[in-house]
């Protein structure tokens, strides 16, 4: 067996089910292996869970040894760093448990922070599965490509010097964001160091509308303000960045909201309650107005 002696893998796992043991398996299917496996069970109830949890501890088949931690229920920020804490290598994989990764994950990202020193972490594209089929193609880059969005996977390769340095994932964070803030985190403390991204889909990513991700999206203004205010030098010292790069992905929701408005004007559609609205009412000062005059000519 290939195995990688400077990499351990965190899983992170709450009432999951049959869901954790796919994600062990796509790690023990790795053309390079982890060293070790580390599970961290975050106060799963769910007796399924646990029963699956018992089947993983004691399967002598696997090829990777397993560690399971069990701990009161304390968010996804605590389980990680539990289980970062726990690894000894110098690079750690951490993992969703409903998650799984493709079988050259380990090698391609691996090689990735090998030839790449300055690297603090790095992942790759994500294939969606569930209720989303699609390629999803994050881009990585230094910290101020961090400023307007998360770049990076929660599934990732990081250096173990690269998460003490900057304190960990912060446990406070319960409501989302938390992989966001903690780039943000590593990247802030390491000036000059990049997280890259291996340009394939090499994550199998579960999606549905009522995973904790989705979720978040309800309060992402507020979780935003946090972070805001948490990387407040960072961001002032970024500002023109951080403002360009949220006006550049408006400006391509919008774009692409014209295009469909377009789309439905010319072929017969009706259009939704809200795009009619915006036509008779569009907003000022975002580019919006420009977009209903651009909609309305293209009907003279």
């Amino acid at each position: 067996m290939n195995i990688n002696k400077n990499l351990e893998a965190v899983i992170t796992s709450y009432n999951q089910k049959s869901m954790i043991y796919e994600a062990v398996h796509s790690l023990c299917g790795q053309t390079i292996l982890p060293k070790r496996i580390i599970i961290v069970d975050d106060g799963s109830t769910d007796e399924t869970s646990m029963e699956v949890l018992e089947k993983i501890e004691t399967d002598r088949r696997l090829p990777v040894p397993i560690l399971i931690i069990r701990q009161p229920n304390s968010g996804v920020s605590a389980a990680r760093n539990t289980g970062i804490r726990e690894a000894k290598a110098p690079l750690i994989l951490v993992l969703d448990g409903d998650d799984g990764l493709a079988p050259s994950f380990i090698e391609e990202t691996g090689k990735l922070l090998e030839e790449n020193p300055s690297m603090a972490a790095a992942s790759s594209w994500l294939h969606t599965f569930g209720v989303l089929e699609a390629l999803v193609r994050p881009l990585g880059g230094t910290a101020k490509d961090f400023l307007s969005r998360n770049c990076c996977p929660a599934s990732h390769i990081l250096r173990r010097e690269a998460w003490e340095g900057c304190g960990g994932y912060d446990e406070t964070m319960r409501s989302g964001f938390e992989d966001w803030d903690f780039f943000l985190s590593m990247l802030e403390a390491a000036p000059g160091a990049s997280i890259g991204i291996v340009e394939k889909p090499l994550i199998n990513y579960r999606t549905a509308p009522v995973s904790p991700n989705i979720k978040s999206m309800e309060k992402r203004l507020e979780l935003m303000r946090y972070l805001i205010n948490k990387h407040k030098t960072l961001y002032k010292d970024h500002i023109e960045d951080a403002l360009l790069g949220m006006e550049a992905i408006s400006i391509s929701r919008l774009y692409g909201w014209e295009c469909e408005i377009l789309h439905a004007r010319r072929a017969g559609s009706g259009l939704s309650d809200i795009s009619n609205e915006f036509i008779n009412s569009p907003s000022y000062g975002d580019g919006g107005m420009a977009a209903a005059v651009r909609i309305a000519s293209a009907d003279r």
